[in-house]
């Protein structure tokens, strides 16, 4: 009915391997960020992990204003973050998924 269940097993073993590998790579994926007319520098992993703020002295007089330009600036670096994320694991989990009937998750 199923085939060979054994080897679907290991390709899902196989898949599951190579999400863990792709999530290993991808805290070396690094996405830089910069706002406020290059003011301020944001870089974080594809994993969104926040590695770098660099700040230009001059924003260090207006509290709000710092505040508003990191969130802007954040906010877009991780998106770029969480779109490649997103592309590398789902690349990552398809190519090593079993070929089962009825179970085309991934058009």
């Amino acid at each position: 009915m199923f085939g060979d269940l054994s080897g679907m097993m290991d390709k899902l073993k196989q898949a599951q391997q190579k999400v863990e590998e792709t999530k290993q790579r991808l805290n070396t994926v690094l996405i830089d960020e910069s706002g406020a007319e290059g003011k301020i520098k944001v870089t974080v992993t594809a994993n969104r992990e926040i590695k770098a703020i660099t700040v230009d002295d001059s924003l260090l007089q207006d509290a709000e204003e710092l505040e508003d330009y990191l969130v802007l600036t954040l906010n877009k670096a991780l998106k770029r973050a969480g779109e490649i994320n997103e592309q590398e694991m789902a690349v990552a989990a398809k190519s090593g998924m079993p070929n089962i009937p009825g179970m085309d998750m991934f058009k």
